[in-house]
């Protein structure tokens, strides 16, 4: 028995005198110091700021509330006001221009009434002219050898073919009067016609008779003129002043639709919103170009439009 134990006993001296020699042994990491460093120590200490009274934070508090909510009610009207200052980019004012257009009466003489198909009233009673002349009844050649009953008897036949001639053109009048009023005809057909009285009204073939030039820089005072100046050649239909005019027409339609009967039509929507961009676009570049002259200050005051049709962001 003592012979066993003997070897074990042996084994178990050897692992405790390790164990004992390996747990004496310094450690090989350094330790961590937790205490300040020396010139940390040696720095004087901040004061922490003393804090106001409850009553005195509370009466502060109530200030700076106050001064911001005047601020904002500040910034409130001075945005309204502005925003009424710039005006709608959308809605042109009540011009006498403008109210010709949405009525269909002419400008220069109210009782006269517009025309379809392109017909100026001077053609239209021109046409009527032509045709009651042609339409009328001939006389009777009158021959001194016939009966004196027979002459008058033909000219009783003429008076009577003369009388209802003149109720068959008056009829006829009528007829021609709702065919051709512009009152009867589709939307497009007041387009078109507003479209051509925009031509005459800003195109440059008018304006440039009534109108003065633009201001010019000093570039151009050192330019000479050119010996001969350009002559235009027809109508003009392609300016930046016609094309503005025709998109403010397009517009007021397209808006008064929107505004009554569109409430859901999102297609028409979109289409006036780029018109308005466009016409944005073209305005800026009328003004960039004009310097702001006699002719971008003649296109806004006829069209009745605001500076928020050219000026700053439009969002519809």
């Amino acid at each position: 028995m003592a012979s066993i134990l003997r070897p074990l006993v042996r084994q178990h001296r050897n692992t405790s005198a390790f164990n004992r020699s390996y747990f004496s042994r310094p450690p090989l990491v350094a330790s961590f110091s937790i205490s300040a460093p020396l010139q940390a120590k040696s720095g004087k200490k901040k004061r922490k700021p003393r804090k106001p009274s409850n009553i005195k934070d509370q009466y502060r508090q109530v200030q700076a509330q106050a001064r911001k909510e005047a601020n904002l009610a500040r910034q409130k009207v001075l945005s309204r006001e502005r925003t009424i200052a710039l005006g709608d980019p959308v809605v042109s004012k009540s011009t006498p221009f403008m109210e010709s257009l949405r009525s269909g009466q002419s400008l220069s003489d109210p009782a006269l009434k517009p025309r379809n198909f392109l017909l100026s009233p001077d053609q239209y009673a021109q046409s009527l002219k032509i045709s009651e002349d042609l339409a009328r009844p001939s006389r009777p050649n009158v021959n001194m050898s016939k009966d004196p009953e027979q002459r008058q008897k033909d000219e009783n036949e003429y008076r009577k073919q003369l009388e209802d001639h003149n109720i068959s053109h008056t009829k006829s009048v009528a007829v021609l009067d709702r065919i051709t009023s512009l009152e009867h005809g589709s939307s497009q057909d007041k387009t078109r016609a507003n479209k051509q009285r925009c031509i005459e009204e800003f195109g440059r073939h008018q304006t440039d008779l009534t109108l003065p030039p633009r201001p010019i820089g000093p570039a151009q005072e050192a330019t000479p003129p050119p010996p001969v100046p350009h002559q235009r050649v027809g109508p003009d239909t392609g300016s930046s002043e016609v094309q503005v005019a025709i998109l403010t027409t397009k517009i007021d339609r397209m808006n008064e639709h929107v505004s009554r009967w569109g409430h859901k039509d999102k297609h028409n929507k979109r289409n006036l919103r780029l018109l308005v961009h466009r016409r944005q676009k073209l305005l800026a570049y009328l003004r960039r170009k004009e310097r702001g002259g006699p002719r971008f200050t003649n296109l806004m005051e006829k069209l009745g439009l605001a500076d928020a049709a050219w000026q700053g962001e439009i969002s519809m």
